[in-house]
Order: structure tokens, then C-alpha cells, then sequence
């Protein structure tokens, strides 16, 4: 089951903090399809709703297809997400009674289909983000020092 990354969202992982994912499939139209195959996606903007018991993904943007004639559609256009109607209904009452929102992680080819994988987030004061930087700084400081230390070197 080989997988094709097209395009991932590592600002997410920063500004939010993500609790389950879900990996959902992607309703495209014509030239969208070579366009994500040839990596032009972008996943910085994007957000899903469920509105009338409908996953819709907002603000990702595919770029049209450069060798797309007339059928090239709107690059910035809603579009609609696969999903089973118990997930969907699960998604509906967490982002309504705890403020989440769902967050595109990473958008790529599986068996042939696109597929995309959300995350169920929540939003990061500044503090936390600072306060999440110096952890990890620590923790490859650290990492760094036992890896020197066990070569024998002086820390």
C-alpha cells in the first residue's frame, strides 16, 4: 500500500494542537487530479465544516492544470469530503460543544485515490507556542549531548 504525499501542513502542528485525525477521501473534478499529481497544492489556509451533514473542505488551494484547457476549474472552490455518516455526526457535536476544528494535516494518493487527512484541533496561545519551541529545543539539546557523550567525546 504505497502512499504519495502531495502536500503536508506543517504550520498545524505550530498554531494548533491536534488531538484524533481522520483520513477522509476528496470529491474532485476533472484537471484537479493531474494538477495534485504533479504537487501543486497548498494546505496553509484550509479548514473543513460539516454543514446539512456534509464534511466540506475550504481553502485549499490546487492549482490549476497547466496543460488544462477550458475544464480547469475554480482553484479555491469548495469541496466535498468523503466520510462515513457516523464520523460525521462524531466530528459535528466535538467541534460544536468543545471549539475544535478540523485542520487539513497532510493531503496524498492512496491505491490510486486522493485522500486527505484531517485533524481535530485546537487553537494554541502564543505562550504555548514559545513554551512548545523551547521544549523541543531542550529535548535536541539533550539528544545531542547523550549522542556526544556516547562517543566518548566531553560535553
Amino acid at each position: 500500500m504505497a502512499i504519495k504525499v502531495v502536500a503536508t501542513n506543517r504550520k498545524a502542528r505550530h498554531e494548533y494542537d491536534i488531538g484524533e485525525s481522520y483520513e477522509a477521501g476528496l470529491v474532485l473534478v476533472g484537471t484537479e487530479v493531474k494538477s495534485l499529481r504533479s504537487g501543486n497544492c497548498s494546505l496553509a489556509d484550509g479548514y473543513a465544516v460539516i454543514r446539512n451533514g456534509e464534511a466540506i473542505l475550504r481553502g485549499v488551494h490546487i492549482a490549476p492544470y497547466k496543460e488544462g484547457s477550458i475544464h480547469n476549474v475554480d482553484p479555491d472552490r469548495d469541496r466535498l469530503l468523503l466520510l462515513h455518516r457516523r464520523e460525521i455526526v462524531r466530528l459535528a457535536t466535538k467541534i460544536k460543544e468543545r471549539g475544535h476544528t478540523l485542520i487539513p494535516l497532510r493531503l496524498y494518493f492512496k491505491r490510486g485515490h486522493a485522500k486527505i487527512e484531517l485533524g481535530l484541533a485546537k487553537g494554541r496561545k502564543t505562550y504555548d507556542k514559545r513554551r512548545k519551541l523551547r521544549e523541543e529545543d531542550e529535548k535536541r539539546r539533550t539528544q545531542e549531548a547523550l549522542k556526544r557523550y556516547t562517543r566518548g567525546q566531553k560535553i
